[in-house]
């Protein structure tokens, strides 16, 4: 069987309350599709029933994986497993709760069509109308001033790192999920960055999205590690850890 032309990658942890919304939008958004989609849903060690959930799924609609990491790995660990074990001529990574609307998809396949692109990353930065439900202010701006950081610390010309619906060629960016080293959930600088070192074109697009407040991301903890991570980042490019 000839591979699918699309992927959808979609990491969990503890999403049994809200996963199977998800799914159901999906399957949705695959039938309505001309070409052959494949799913990927990575279950990050979760303690409740997200695993069973896509067992499930999976029994309903062959031909879905369903990878079970052993304990929690994070978000940066499962992303990476998915689509490294994804078949798709293109690979789509969503956040577990559709912040992005999967709809949203058609814009980043148009333009990374359009623009000839490797990666299509959607933002919430270039047009904030299409923001439904904000964010808490002090997430926000806090959100800003990462990505702030990102483009000193990287270099890269990309206004919002951080939002989940991202679309990858398979082909040329496989190199940078191979030697992406960060595990949660400062992930997406690295892999952005290491698509840009590897000579890959990048280009954003602006996508509908809500917050939503059940985010697995605490903001105290978390930001601290991905500012480590981004710091991390930096050596690791200056001293030539990266391959060229």
């Amino acid at each position: 069987m000839a591979d699918p032309y699309l992927s959808i990658v979609i990491p969990a942890y503890n999403e049994a309350l809200r996963v199977g919304r998800t799914l159901d939008e999906v399957r949705k958004y695959s039938d309505s599709k001309p070409f052959q989609v494949e799913v990927v849903l990575v279950d990050d060690g979760s303690s409740d029933r997200t695993l069973e959930l896509f067992k499930e799924f999976q029994s309903a609609w062959p031909g879905t994986q369903v990878l079970n990491n052993e304990g929690n790995r994070g978000k940066g660990f499962s992303v990476r497993r998915g689509i490294l074990e994804a078949h798709g001529q293109v690979i789509l990574f969503t956040d577990a709760d559709l912040s992005a609307p999967i709809e949203e998809a058609d814009k980043l396949l148009a333009a990374l069509d359009s623009k000839a692109a490797d990666a299509a990353i959607g933002s919430r930065a270039l047009d904030r109308t299409l923001i439904g439900v904000r964010q808490p202010w002090r997430r926000e701006y806090a959100g800003r001033f990462f990505n702030l950081l990102v483009r000193l610390f990287t270099g890269l010309k990309i206004h919002d790192t951080q939002c989940g619906l991202k679309l990858f060629r398979r082909d040329t960016t496989r190199r940078a999920f191979e030697f992406q080293c960060v595990d949660r959930f400062g992930f997406d600088p690295e892999v952005l960055f290491l698509i840009r070192h590897f000579g890959g074109k990048i280009v954003e697009v602006p996508v509908r999205w809500n917050d939503n407040p059940a985010t697995k991301v605490h903001f105290l903890h978390d930001s601290a590690h991905m500012f480590i991570d981004l710091v991390v980042l930096r050596w690791r490019a200056m001293a030539g850890r990266y391959p060229v």
